[in-house]
């Protein structure tokens, strides 16, 4: 098990952001940063996945093997898609669940569900292969499409990171200019995360991995660059509180590089993104020792973070069906947000607890 570290904390942070976002409406919804924030706690995310990946990727005494990259890849790659599979499962079987219940078939419409009870032979080939994803299940997918395009960008830095770094660029700047996205189907539309401009912000995210472990000079250039990120960080409070938003109608084309796209990850949302990491760098050395159990439980929570997340996103689903059943009373959210930190805190200790005790060995 890692000690707490900075990683495992900001990832245990975004994974309580999502969960508390996830159930709109929320009396605590506007506690989280995201209501102060041009960007969100999706960026933290992939970003530190990126991270996390300059980290797994490097090994401790040499860089892994390119069959090794690929594999380590791969494996993570079909735990995300197996994850993904089942807690769409799940959570199509609490909106059918619900609606039974109440016998109200409405609820059969929750979140885009209701292509898969009226047509289910394409839907269930869309959900396997990932064109087919409910309301607030759609990270995992952009997960899964990042993790199968990591390799190329990996490997193709060890032989120049600029040439990684442009050759990721030049995908997302094209795919903003013509609007490039994967599709939908059987439902008509395309990705809410679109990976290929994700992909990105993953390779910004190892790249600063690799370099803040081997360049002095890149660590100084962070840190001599904190004030642009403050002062980017405070521009992006004035525009959340006050709605100062580009108006997707009134710029000019390709109308994607001036608003604040999420989709698309539009340029706004990126360098906003990237101004909150230069602001906030060095901040959890600060903060840990001062809020230490804070700090061991939102490491604990970013350690585990896939099985959290999970049971976060289908927690978030209860919540939002409670909520609705509850009329949206404070007592209710303040339920919900008891209950689903409980949750998340009890996954991450079983995760920890099931891989630390040893298992019976069966008889043959």
């Amino acid at each position: 098990m890692r000690e707490p570290n900075a990683i495992d904390f900001w990832r245990g942070l975004a994974l309580v952001t999502i969960f508390v976002n996830h159930v709109p409406g929320n009396a605590f919804e506007r506690f989280t940063y995201s209501r102060y924030s041009v960007s969100d706690a999706a960026e933290l995310f992939v970003f530190l996945a990126g991270w996390a990946l300059a980290l797994a990727t490097g090994g401790r005494t040499a860089p892994d093997s390119a069959s090794q990259v690929v594999m380590r890849l791969l494996t993570r790659t079909l735990e995300v898609y197996r994850a993904q599979l089942v807690i769409t499962a799940i959570a199509l079987a609490m909106i059918a669940g619900t609606a039974l219940w109440l016998d109200n078939p409405l609820f059969l419409e929750w979140h885009g569900a209701a292509p898969f009870f009226s047509n289910p032979a394409p839907t269930i080939v869309g959900w396997v292969g990932l064109t087919y994803q409910l309301g607030y299940f759609n990270i995992l997918p952009l997960y899964v499409v990042l993790l199968l395009l990591a390799p190329v960008f990996v490997l193709m830095a060890r032989r120049s990171r600029i040439a990684a770094l442009a050759a990721s660029f030049s995908l997302y700047a094209l795919c903003l200019v013509f609007e490039i996205n994967l599709p939908s189907w059987p439902v008509e539309g395309a990705w809410f995360f679109n990976p290929l401009c994700w992909q990105f912000l993953l390779v910004l995210g190892f790249l600063a991995g690799v370099w803040s472990r081997e360049s002095a000079a890149f660590r100084r250039w962070m840190l001599r660059l904190k004030p642009i990120g403050i002062a980017g960080a405070l521009a992006g409070v004035i525009v959340a509180v006050f709605d100062l938003k580009p108006d997707p109608l009134s710029v000019p084309e390709p109308r994607l590089l001036f608003i604040l796209d999420k989709s698309y990850l539009s340029p706004g949302r990126l360098l906003h993104f990237l101004a909150v990491v230069l602001a906030f760098q060095g901040f959890y050395e600060v903060l840990a020792p001062r809020l230490s159990w804070i700090a061991r439980q939102l490491s604990a929570l970013g350690r585990n973070s896939l099985a959290v997340f999970s049971v976060g996103s289908l927690a978030s689903l209860a919540g939002q069906l409670a909520r609705f059943l509850g009329e949206g009373r404070f007592i209710v959210d303040a339920a919900i947000l008891c209950i689903g930190l409980t949750c998340l805190v009890f996954t991450a200790w079983f995760v920890e607890w099931r891989s630390r005790t040893p298992r019976p060995s069966l008889p043959s």
